[in-house]
């Protein structure tokens, strides 16, 4: 909740409730598409690969960075690709498989070798769940149907036998799945009322308890959210997808690191616009699903810009700088602020495309600020959510404005308070003061991440240019704790 506040003074105030809302720790997902180098070089480098340390073609170092991270789960193999995606392509002898071509990502030509088994395994090696995104824009019923009996059925069964064969005897179990991805875009440009149908045949052949999530709407399409929930039986749908990214402009996205103030506020802007988008389907939502049972699932959010010079334009690489910190920060506050609906989330995408939080280049690896972001915050997951008031100072450039303050607050099973604050402001310090009315704590601690300068990022030559310090700026006084961010700058404060 947060309002604008014309005084000199940021406030916080915690509310009275019993606090029983808990951010599922299924906002902080991600997303791996076959896309660019975020698969083939960034995730896996192949079983002969000698240079690069790896376990069966994972590499080691992104495993052991993503585990850090507690990532609760991972969408795959898409994002559009999903859509031409046959999986039975990528299973089987990797000599044998059939080579396709990425018509969306650069129109590169890819070997499969990265297939069903060699996701879910990886999934197994980082400790996540996997969300397995289905053709239904290109596909069959009965080969989402093959899909879904193959990874998941313990029995005897013509799929199981096949997974058998290809060397797994135990199945996944896996229980996140999308029907299509951008019903309304590149997964078949259908209207919602025939999307609505065809997820209703597919979803009636995908057996098992499944967490079904349909194709939901693009940013502000608020239509499509309307005839979806209207249209489609809340029994047959777990999930309704929403896709935003922070853009400027589609046709001139601008630099990912040399932009104008004006760029840089027109990206927080587009970020802050999530809030709305939120509200608005949520509220749809709340008009045929007064109990909240369909999960609002946010699987693609981010920053987008044009791509790094001299790469290829389809395989949006682009570079993370503490611009996409602030992203990161003030749209997981929102997420965490709308708990109640907003039970699943997936940053696009994890490395090596769009707003990821690993680079890698040959044998080395970074870890961007968005990366540190998640990091930070991942105190919030499966904690109850700390209802508050925020009367936040504007940030102003020519005449627009949004709230320069974001916060959300939580307590963690272990009964520790965290409370995580964004300052966007590029120049100005913020005070904010929190009041946590009743709640008696005895001291607090907390880490920030900023930088000498807005558009600093992490480089192999410097890939620790930008990481967490220890926080110094607040003091606890009388249920009372006030606080100077810096400038550009995202605080996680713990409290016992």
């Amino acid at each position: 909740m947060a309002s604008s506040n014309i005084w000199g003074q940021n406030i916080v105030k915690f509310l009275p409730g019993k606090d029983t809302t808990i951010i599922s720790k299924h906002v902080y997902g991600h997303f791996a598409e076959h896309l660019g180098r975020c698969i083939y070089d960034g995730i896996y480098v192949g079983e002969k690969n000698t240079t690069v340390p790896h376990t069966n073609g994972l590499r080691n170092d992104v495993v052991e960075a993503l585990k850090n991270l507690n990532i609760p789960n991972l969408r795959w193999p898409g994002g559009c690709f999903a859509d031409t995606y046959h999986w039975k392509d990528g299973i089987g002898p990797k000599g044998k498989r059939p080579s396709i071509v990425n018509t969306w990502w650069g129109g590169v030509t890819e070997n499969n070798s990265f297939g069903t088994h060699d996701f879910l395994n990886l999934c197994e090696l980082i400790e996540t769940e996997p969300y397995l995104a289905g053709n239904v824009g290109s596909g069959e019923v009965q080969e989402l149907a093959d899909w879904v009996q193959y990874v998941n059925f313990d029995g005897k069964s013509p799929m199981s036998d096949l997974r058998v064969e290809n060397g797994r005897e135990k199945p996944w179990n896996v229980k996140f799945w999308g029907v299509g991805n951008e019903a309304w875009g590149c997964g078949g440009n259908m209207t919602p009322d025939y999307y609505a149908d065809v997820y209703r045949k597919y979803a009636t052949f995908m057996s098992g308890p499944l967490f079904r999530i349909a194709s939901g709407a693009n940013s502000a399409d608020y239509n499509w959210t309307e005839t979806l929930m209207k249209k489609i039986p809340s029994h047959m749908v777990q999930g309704l997808a929403l896709h935003h990214y922070a853009v400027i402009n589609w046709e001139k996205k601008g630099p990912s690191t040399m932009y104008s103030d004006e760029q840089y506020f027109k990206t927080m802007q587009s970020a802050w616009f999530m809030n709305e988008l939120v509200t608005k389907h949520s509220a749809i939502m709340d008009k045929y699903d007064p109990q909240k049972k369909v999960a609002l699932v946010v699987d693609e959010w981010g920053g987008w810009y044009d791509v790094e010079p001299g790469t290829n334009p389809g395989f949006l690489y682009q570079q993370n700088t503490m611009r996409d910190a602030m992203i990161a920060g003030m749209t997981l506050n929102i997420f965490n602020n709308h708990a109640e609906r907003v039970r699943m989330a997936n940053l696009a995408q994890t490395v090596n495309v769009l707003q990821a939080v690993i680079l890698t280049e040959g044998d080395k690896m970074l870890l961007t600020p968005t990366y540190h972001v998640m990091e930070m915050y991942k105190v919030h997951q499966d904690a109850r959510l700390i209802p508050i008031r925020l009367d936040s100072k504007e940030l102003t450039f020519n005449e627009e404005s949004v709230p320069a303050v974001s916060v959300s607050a939580s307590i963690a099973k272990d009964g520790k308070t965290h409370i995580s604050l964004v300052n966007i402001d590029p120049k100005n310090e913020q005070e904010i003061m929190v009041d946590v009315m009743d709640k008696n704590y005895k001291d607090i601690s907390g880490s920030v991440l900023t930088s000498e300068k807005l558009r600093d990022f992490n480089s192999f030559d410097k890939p620790d240019k930008i990481k967490p310090e220890v926080f110094k700026g607040a003091q606890l006084k009388n249920n009372q704790i006030s606080v100077k961010l810096p400038p550009f700058s995202i605080a996680v404060l713990e409290l016992n």
